[in-house]
C-alpha cells in the first residue's frame, strides 16, 4: 500500500474518535438545535405518541397561560409549567437530533475512510497496480501486509495474519485469519497488524460490510428491534391508563367540593 493510504488510515481512526468523543459537545448541540426545532412540527411527533401527548399539553398550557396574560390575571404557575413542558419536548428532539447527527458523523468518517483507501491489486502475471479500493471487484486478488488495511470483504487465499477487528466488529483483540478453513473471511476497513496475505474480494462495490453499516447509520435500512417495539407499545399503554386517570380526576374533584384546573390536570398528565 502507498504512503498516502498509510497516512489517510490514522486520519479515519481520528475523525473516528472525534466523532464518538464530540457527540455531545456544545457544538454538537448547537448544530442540532436547528433539527430539534423543525421536530416541533406535529407531524413529526406523531412518530412517537407519547412526546405527541407531551407536545398537546405544552400547546394547550400555552394557551391557557396566554389566556390569562391577556385577562391580566397572569400567574407564575401557569407560565413556569408552559416553559417547562416546552423544555421537556425541545429536550427529546435536541437528544434525538443530537443522535441522528452523530450518526450523519459516523456514516461520513466510514464513507472517507473507504474512498481513501488504495488496494494493491494483483495482475494476471503475478506483478501489483495499485488502485483504488472501491474499484475492486468479484474475484480480484489484493496483496496486504502488516500496516496496511484490507481495503474489501473477501477470503485469504493465501498467508496468515494477525487482524485488528476492532474498528469495524468491536473486537478489543486481535484474531488469526488464514488461507482455507472457516478463519478465511476478512472484512474490509480492518487492519493487519502482522504477516503478508493475499484477499481475494468476494462481495460487489457498494455491498461490502462497511457499506452496509454506513447504511445502518444513517438510517436508510434501519428497523426497530423487537426491545423497543415492546417499550413503544408499554409506554403507550401508560399514556392512556394516565390519561383516564386525570380525566377521571376532575368530576372526583368537583363532587368534593374541590377545584382543579386544566393546567394542573395537564401537569399531572405529563409528570
Amino acid at each position: 500500500m502507498s504512503t498516502s493510504t498509510l497516512d489517510s488510515r490514522p486520519e479515519a481512526k481520528t475523525s473516528g474518535q472525534a466523532v464518538k468523543a464530540g457527540a455531545f459537545s456544545p457544538s454538537q448541540l448547537v448544530a442540532a438545535l436547528p433539527d430539534a426545532l423543525r421536530k416541533l412540527d406535529p407531524r413529526a411527533q406523531l412518530r412517537n405518541p407519547v412526546m405527541f401527548v407531551v407536545w398537546v399539553g405544552s400547546v394547550l398550557v400555552t394557551v391557557l397561560a396566554a389566556i390569562e396574560v391577556v385577562a391580566g390575571t397572569p400567574t407564575v404557575f401557569s407560565i413556569l409549567i408552559a416553559i417547562w413542558l416546552w423544555f421537556t419536548v425541545l429536550f427529546a428532539n435536541l437528544a434525538e437530533a443530537v443522535a441522528e447527527g452523530r450518526g450523519k458523523a459516523q456514516a461520513e468518517s466510514l464513507r472517507r475512510s473507504k474512498k481513501d483507501s488504495v488496494a494493491r491489486r494483483l495482475r494476471a502475471d503475478a506483478s501489483e497496480e495499485q488502485v483504488a479500493g472501491t474499484a475492486l471487484t468479484i474475484g480480484d486478488r489484493v496483496v496486504v501486509e502488516a500496516g496496511e488495511v484490507i481495503p474489501g470483504d473477501g477470503d485469504i487465499v493465501d498467508g496468515i495474519a494477525t487482524v485488528d477487528e476492532s474498528a469495524i466488529t468491536g473486537e478489543s483483540a486481535p484474531v488469526i485469519r488464514e488461507s482455507g478453513g472457516d478463519r478465511s473471511s476478512v472484512t474490509g476497513g480492518t487492519t493487519v497488524l502482522s504477516d503478508r496475505i493475499v484477499v481475494e474480494i468476494t462481495t460487489k462495490p457498494g455491498e461490502s460490510f462497511v457499506d452496509r453499516m454506513i447504511a445502518l447509520v444513517e438510517g436508510a435500512s434501519r428497523q426497530k428491534t423487537p426491545n423497543e417495539i415492546a417499550l413503544t407499545i408499554l409506554l403507550s399503554a401508560l399514556t392512556i391508563i394516565f390519561l383516564l386517570a386525570v380525566v377521571a380526576l376532575q368530576p372526583m374533584a368537583a363532587y368534593s367540593g374541590a377545584e382543579l384546573s386544566l393546567i394542573v390536570l395537564t401537569a399531572l398528565l405529563v409528570c
